[in-house]
């Protein structure tokens, strides 16, 4: 599956896109949004997909930007200059992520928004998993919020919303993303995985949630086993 910095295509939430581009195109863009919604929806691939349409200066009203198309490609490769993004990074002495978001992440932003455009234009700043900010990293955003520098925006992305400082909510204009619908789940999964056979898709989709990322997951040699375990459990629950 692409990653979402990379990925042209967002499938279910034209109405969240189409609400990001009017309010950019109509020149009512709040400095702050939380994305949220149950994992592997497409909530950072919205994101993504919004910092690069506003880096472009496009105006398509959902959000669509040319692969080809230079902000695009350096989004992609992680090089933008006015795309700042905040996640959970990797620990290299317990080779792996860390647990939280820490506060020395987020001060990062601090330092980004007080330069001047690259390219003349906005900065964007993705956090991505912002539910995973400790105390003292939440803390830290919320006063970056409450004095945002003009032509700046944020872009909280979150599947626990709830679990963020109310004073961080408050400053920040929803975008809720429902579950994809079962349909949409099965294309991408027929996409990503083309050679799964028909009856491990169809089962899979049905315990998906309406996630193409837990729907990923469950496509592993472990996810089918228990896939399968879980229909069949089912089977046995229902009345006879």
């Amino acid at each position: 599956m692409i990653e979402p910095r990379a990925n042209p295509a967002l499938l279910g939430h034209d109405k969240a896109a189409n609400a990001l581009a009017d309010a950019a195109l109509c020149g009512r863009l709040h400095h702050a949004w939380l994305i949220g919604g149950p994992p592997g929806i497409g909530k950072a691939t919205l994101a993504y997909r919004f910092a690069r349409w506003l880096l472009a200066g496009a105006t398509s009203p959902d959000l669509s930007l040319d692969p080809a198309n230079p902000v695009f490609r350096r989004i992609a490769a992680g090089a933008h200059a006015d795309l700042l993004v905040i996640e959970r990074l990797f620990d290299p002495k317990k080779k792996r992520l860390q647990g939280e978001i820490v506060v020395d992440t987020v001060r990062r932003a601090a330092d980004f928004l007080h330069l001047t455009p690259a390219e003349g234009g906005w900065r964007v700043v993705i956090v991505d998993g912002a539910e995973a900010m400790n105390r003292n990293a939440a803390n830290a955003l919320l006063k970056l919020l409450e004095d945002p520098p003009p032509r700046a925006i944020w872009l909280l992305v979150s599947h626990a919303p709830g679990r963020l400082l109310p004073t961080i909510k408050s400053r920040c204009r929803r975008l809720d993303l429902a579950a994809l619908p079962q349909e949409t789940v099965d294309r991408l999964l027929a996409e990503a995985q083309p050679d799964l056979a028909s009856a491990d898709r169809a089962r899979i989709v049905a315990l998906s949630g309406g996630s193409i990322g837990q729907a990923l997951a469950l496509a592993s040699p472990e996810g089918l086993a228990f896939a399968e375990l879980a229909e069949t459990a089912l089977a046995s629950a229902r009345p006879t």
